[in-house]
């Protein structure tokens, strides 16, 4: 764990047997409980949030008004949080109201080629 790093106190009850494997493995290691449960928080987060479909996920409640913008970019990121935003903006902004073309106008002012896709 870097000293650095805001720490934060929680308390939490786990399964005897996997409290007794991180004290096991905290011995082995020369550490204290608490740096191999962090360690291991740490390593289980990395690999669920690296998970394309968990992105999809967290989109998709971010959308859904969910969760907010600053839990996504805890999350997944801001850089991709910053996406989603965008994304969510745009969805909720209205069409523009462009009137369907003139059926009578020529775009191509007469001059069209054809093209023979046989290689003929």
């Amino acid at each position: 764990m870097s000293a650095d790093e805001e720490k934060k106190r929680v308390h939490f009850r786990g399964p005897e047997r996997v409290i007794e494997q991180a004290d096991a493995l905290a011995d082995v290691l020369d550490k204290d409980r608490t740096d191999v449960i962090v360690e291991a928080l740490r390593e289980h987060i990395t690999e669920r949030t690296s998970d394309e479909r968990f992105e999809a996920m967290v989109a998709d409640r971010y959308y859904e008004d969910h969760l907010d913008f600053e839990t996504v970019a805890t999350l997944v990121g801001r850089d991709t949080a910053q996406r989603f935003r965008l994304l969510k903006r745009d969805l909720a902004d209205e069409p523009l109201d462009v009137p369907a073309p003139d059926t009578d106008v020529d775009v191509y002012d007469g001059e069209t080629q054809t093209v023979d896709t046989d290689g003929e």
